[in-house]
This record gives structure tokens, C-alpha cells and sequence, in this order.
């Protein structure tokens, strides 16, 4: 369960039932319980971003994230959402008795909804209620570890409830005395300004220094990211990204052999893993997976984890993972670029990868392709398929800008001739009395780096065309 603001009022019972709740299926023991059965509803606007063959199918998957049992839907087209409950009146009635029917316990919205559409709603329903924000809250919640991710995710729990926290004040009704809104019995009236407001007014001094407290915690995390990042300057690195179980922490396990955690489920992963990837022939670069975004990603979140999202925000290569089988694909690739252009990577260069194209459909891909025909690579990284392909794929970028060089080294820099055997493509060596002289092709950047950190790094010819470097060698 999600952490409560502490008080002490005698009403704070009522109080703790309108705070974001969970969905978790364990007792503060560790007991199982049975799951939470949910109605699933939306309201389906204009704009609405929603498959409208399975306008919840992703609600659905959410849902069950969290641990839920689903056991009945259902959505209104309307122009506008009903600020009092979201729905219209007879959709609304006839949620309250399809939860009853149901025995439902929770209904999850497709949509954000205010403090007023949750208590308009739980009226009729006479059950929790919760929106699509607060629900990716409780699936990270439930699937941070590490302390890094468990202080992001009350970060963002917190900034959720912050703006909301008199709209969970459902008690305070009873303050209002029978002068109505204007006389002296009315709420904020004499004598009656007390206990209610000055408990708000606690909570939310609590909230904000519990975020200020978090925020700078978070800031000297993010700090630490950034010196980690900077420090492997001279390192090209390539992140992976995409949409919430496309595959990706399966396709770093494939390229890499590093195990990690892999299942069929939203937002298995929610830490970054960085590995070095080995290309071949003396070549290598820094890979990372992250966090999978969705549709509608509370900013929040994302704000959050910005710390998690280092790696991606300095990436030289952006390696976009798509699921090629989901119908959903082509929005789901809207959905990525846009978390990514507002996290400031709208520049980054990008290699698209349409994965699982070992169970996508015909008709789907080829829109796809027909897209994105000069960039995507199709790939199945259950099978391996096409995986030869991306090697290369990032092998050229990664040596894109490359130089071709002859350089000498000393005998005591044997640390640097491995680095280099690791990070360039040495074509030749030679051991002499007073050194190593080596023939290598490397990326440009990275050379230039290299010779900065190291003084001791003679260069005797350097070119930027694909020459015989052996004849250079027997000249230099």
C-alpha cells in the first residue's frame, strides 16, 4: 500500500480513504490475499489516443500489472467529460450496477479525473475509485526495488496528491453550519475555521516538505548519474528504448549474454542496466535498458525518473525496440517520441528495430515498413533473428566519423594498448625497442578524446581515408 500523510485528527479515517490507493494483493505480512475486482471505464473524447476496435485493451493489461481481476468494462463516447462524474447520468447509474452485479471492488478510469469526479463516481458506485495515472503510480511503486526508484515513485505519488488533497477532504461538510454559503454558519465562518482547514493546512505543509526533502535526495542522485555518464565520455553508448514489454531487456540479454530480468508483463523493468556490448573485431560500446513508457505517462513520473533516464538523455544512439505484433505499434511509436522529445532527445540519432517478427501480423508490418522503410531493421529477439544486422547497424554508427591512424606507444602503457584492443579496430602491430606502434581505425570523437587523458599517445599519421594502412606502417 501506498505511503499516508500522518495525522492525527479524529476524522483522518475518512480522510485516508480519498488518499491514492493500491492495488496490491499482499497484507503488510506478506499474506496473500485474494485480488481486487475491477470494472474497467473510460469516457472516449475526440482525441483520445485509444485503439477503438479495444479502446481498454491497454487499461486491461494495466490492470492485471497491478493485480487486479477484470471482470467487466465499459466506455462512453462523449465531446466532453462530465466535471461532476465524468460519465452522463444513466452511464453512470448503470456503472453503479454493473460494480453491484459484478461485486466489484475498484473501477479504474481510462482517463485522469479530479477530486470531484472520484467522489461523484464512488456515490453511484459505492467502491473505490481510480484513474490511469494513479494506477501506473501503484504498478511502479509495486515494482521499485532499488532506493533510487522507491524515492522516485513517492516523488511522484506525492506531487500526484499534493494539488488534490482538499478535494480528499470529504468530511469537512459537516463543518458547514445551517446558515448555508453565505452566513455566519458557513464553512470559514466564526467559530468554524478551525480544525478542518488547519489540518489541510498541515497536510500540505507536510507533503511539501517531505517533496522538498525527496527532490533534493533525487537532485544529488541525478548528480552522481551525470558524473557517471561524463565520465565515460570516450565511450560511445547506445540506449534502448520503446514502448512498455516490446522486448527490449530480452534483446539486451540476446546481444550482450548479460542475464536480466525478462517476463511478459508492463513495466518489468524499471531500473537502468548499462553492459558493455562487444561488436567485434576489437569494438565495443556501452548499452543500456531503461524504463518503458505508455500512452498518457503521468509527467510526474517521468519528471522523476529523470535520474533513471541519464543514460537515454546522453546517448549517442537511441535504439528504438517497436513491437511489430502490436496493432497498437505505429501509436505506440508516437507515445515513445514524445516522452523522448520532451526529455530533450528529439535530436539524438535513432535506429529503429521492429521486433517480435516472429508473430507479427502481414498487414501491420507493412505499414510499418512502409513508413519507416529506410531506418527499421526487423528482428525477433526471441529467436535471434536479424540480430547480425543490428550489430552492424550500430557498429557503423558508432564508427561513423572514423579516422585511420598510426600511432606509437610506450612499453609501460600496456594499459592503454588493451583499452585500445578493446574500444578500436587494430589492424596491425608492431613491438619495437622502445614501444608499440599499432595501425587503427576508430571513431573520431573517441580518438580525440583518448589522446586528451593520455599524453603518452604518439600519433605518426593519421588519415581520413580508407588507405592500405600496412604501406603507412612500413613508411612511418
Amino acid at each position: 500500500m501506498r505511503r499516508a500523510i500522518r495525522s492525527d485528527h479524529p476524522d483522518d479515517h475518512r480522510r485516508q480513504d480519498r488518499l491514492p490507493q493500491g492495488l496490491t494483493s499482499s497484507t503488510r505480512d506478506g499474506a496473500e490475499r485474494p485480488a481486487e475486482r475491477a470494472v474497467l471505464a473510460a469516457v472516449i473524447l475526440p482525441w483520445s489516443r485509444v485503439d477503438m476496435n479495444d479502446p481498454l485493451a491497454e487499461l486491461g493489461a494495466l490492470a492485471k500489472a497491478a493485480g487486479t481481476d477484470v471482470v467487466d468494462s465499459m466506455v462512453q463516447k462523449r465531446t466532453e467529460m462530465s466535471p461532476k462524474s465524468a460519465f452522463g447520468k444513466g452511464r453512470l447509474e448503470e456503472l453503479g450496477q454493473r460494480v453491484s452485479d459484478a461485486e466489484a471492488s475498484v473501477v479504474i478510469f481510462d482517463n485522469d479525473l479530479t477530486p470531484r469526479q472520484i467522489r461523484g463516481i464512488e456515490t453511484v458506485a459505492q467502491c473505490k475509485v481510480i484513474d490511469r495515472s494513479e494506477l501506473i503510480l501503484d504498478i511502479f511503486a509495486s515494482r521499485a526495488k532499488t532506493h533510487e526508484a522507491q524515492l522516485q515513485v513517492e516523488l511522484a505519488q506525492l506531487e500526484y496528491t499534493a494539488p488534490r488533497i482538499r478535494g480528499m477532504w470529504t468530511h469537512l461538510e459537516r463543518i458547514a453550519g445551517a446558515g448555508g454559503a453565505t452566513g455566519a454558519g458557513a464553512v470559514g465562518g466564526v467559530g468554524t475555521r478551525g480544525p478542518g482547514e488547519r489540518q489541510i493546512e498541515l497536510d500540505r505543509r507536510i507533503v511539501r516538505t517531505r517533496i522538498s526533502q525527496l527532490k533534493q535526495r533525487i537532485a544529488e542522485i541525478d548528480r552522481r548519474k551525470q558524473r557517471e555518464v561524463k565520465s565515460r565520455g570516450d565511450r560511445f553508448t547506445a540506449s534502448l528504448v520503446g514502448y512498455t514489454n516490446s522486448g527490449k531487456s530480452t534483446l539486451l540479454q540476446k546481444l550482450t549474454g548479460t542475464e536480466v530480468f525478462t517476463a511478459d508483463m508492463l513495466f518489468a523493468t524499471l531500473d537502468t542496466k548499462t553492459v558493455r556490448w562487444d561488436l567485434g573485431e576489437g569494438r565495443s560500446v556501452l548499452l543500456s535498458d531503461t524504463v518503458g513508457f505508455v500512452r498518457d505517462l503521468p509527467h510526474h513520473l517521468v519528471a522523476s525518473f529523470r535520474a533513471t533516464l541519464e543514460e537515454t538523455i546522453h546517448a549517442d544512439l537511441l535504439v528504438h525496440v517497436v513491437d511489430a505484433s502490436s496493432p497498437q505499434a505505429r501509436q505506440q511509436m508516437d507515445a515513445v517520441d514524445e516522452v523522448l522529445d520532451n526529455l530533450g532527445c528529439e535530436d539524438t540519432p535513432r535506429l529503429i528495430l521492429l521486433n517480435k517478427m516472429d508473430i507479427a501480423e502481414e498487414d501491420s508490418l507493412s505499414v510499418l515498413l512502409g513508413q519507416h522503410r529506410k531506418d527499421a531493421l526487423q528482428i525477433s529477439a526471441l529467436t535471434g533473428d536479424g540480430l547480425s544486422e543490428v550489430v552492424t547497424a550500430v557498429a557503423d554508427r558508432a564508427t561513423g566519423d572514423a579516422i585511420d591512424a598510426v600511432i606509437h606507444l610506450p612499453h609501460s602503457a600496456g594499459k592503454l594498448q588493451t583499452e585500445l584492443s578493446r574500444r578500436a579496430d587494430v589492424r596491425e602491430r608492431e613491438f619495437t625497442d622502445d614501444g608499440v606502434r599499432m595501425s587503427i581505425r576508430m571513431n573520431r570523437a573517441q580518438f580525440e578524446q583518448l589522446k586528451g587523458r593520455h599524453p603518452e599517445l604518439t600519433i605518426l599519421s593519421q588519415t581520413n581515408d580508407d588507405d592500405d594502412l600496412g604501406e603507412e606502417l612500413d613508411n612511418a
